[in-house]
């Protein structure tokens, strides 16, 4: 068994799926991690933090987000990661979808 330790650090991409599905209940969760893609921004280069992880597309189908406008669904979104937003978290492209709108456009 490893050490309790090295179980207790998280990604930031595992951190952002386990606060989104907890709070968002989602039946389908994308994390992707595009970081890489803005490798050589100036504002990359400035990060001085050896957390690389900076930059995510973000798909979120969620009950929870029934009888909410796209900017209110962004916001949820924004509110539960707003300590990663504020440790070096850069951005976020974000599909905030119901359950509803993913069947109905099949």
């Amino acid at each position: 068994m490893g050490s309790r330790g090295a179980s207790m650090v998280l990604s930031r991409a595992n951190r952002i799926r386990s606060k989104l599905q907890t709070a968002l209940e989602a039946t389908i969760l994308e994390v992707d991690d595009v970081s890489y893609q803005h490798a050589g921004h100036a504002a990359m280069k400035e990060n001085s933090s050896d957390n690389k992880e900076t930059h995510f597309n973000l798909k979120i189908v969620s009950p929870k987000y029934e009888g909410q406008n796209l900017v209110k669904r962004h916001r949820m979104v924004y509110d539960l990661l707003s300590d990663e937003l504020s440790s070096g978290l850069h951005a976020l492209s974000i599909v905030a979808k119901t359950p509803h709108e993913t069947t109905a456009s099949k």
